[in-house]
């Protein structure tokens, strides 16, 4: 198990106390393909750590149909068990082994203890949180961005038609406040726009290309 965190999580080894904790109190267990190791409804009684193999994380919407979150694989962990875990609630996810695999399974009681005692514990559980939430932050932008582009579209065809092709003193912030969005989201997609050959993007103007 040492092996398996020093090569996989080396941030837990950092510290020896810590590191040795996990080697006294966690266990190694073999999950086999299509083993569920967390299910609706449950408490969670441990934390995975994966170190050899893939963990399908779903979770079940109000229809009752199962949505995948996200995949685990080695020296990844789960997030949302760690939530489960620190409030004691009961789970809202499954974890199921989408193959054969090999985890640390952390104890609830341990994890707990250890957010107290270890800095470095309690900084890789904020890790965990902080990756998975920009995570999904991603996915969220991106789904929205594949629709903001026909959003822009349409927006600068409305201003074409009012103003003409060439829209002058009209700044990417100001675009991005009539849409709601970010600049940046703006800037992106009115330099795929240009690459596109639809518009010119000029320090003052853009000018809208006629088909």
């Amino acid at each position: 198990m040492k092996e398996y965190i020093l090569n996989l999580f080396p941030e837990l080894a950092v510290e020896n106390e810590l590191l040795e904790s996990i080697v006294r109190t966690a266990t190694l267990k073999k999950v086999s393909k299509g083993e569920i190791l967390i299910d609706y409804g449950s408490f969670i009684q441990f934390v995975p750590l994966v170190v050899k193999g893939l963990i399908k994380i779903i979770r079940e919407n109000e229809e009752g149909k199962e949505l995948l979150l996200y995949f685990l694989s080695e020296g990844n962990t789960c997030a949302a068990s760690f939530s489960c875990c620190m409030i004691r609630k009961r789970s809202e996810i499954k974890a199921i082994a989408e193959e054969d695999s090999i985890i640390i399974a952390i104890p609830l009681l341990s994890a707990e203890e250890w957010m107290g005692k270890f800095t470095t514990w309690r900084n890789f559980v904020m890790n965990v949180y902080d990756q998975r939430i920009f995570a999904m932050i991603d996915t969220i932008d991106k789904l929205a961005f594949a629709k903001l582009d026909e959003k822009l579209w349409d927006y600068l065809e409305e201003r074409v038609f009012i103003t003409g092709n060439v829209l002058s003193n009209l700044s990417h912030q100001e675009i991005a406040n009539d849409l709601n969005v970010s600049r940046e989201a703006v800037s992106r997609l009115l330099k795929k726009l240009e690459q596109q050959g639809k518009v010119e993007i000029h320090r003052s103007k853009i000018v809208v290309k006629e088909d």
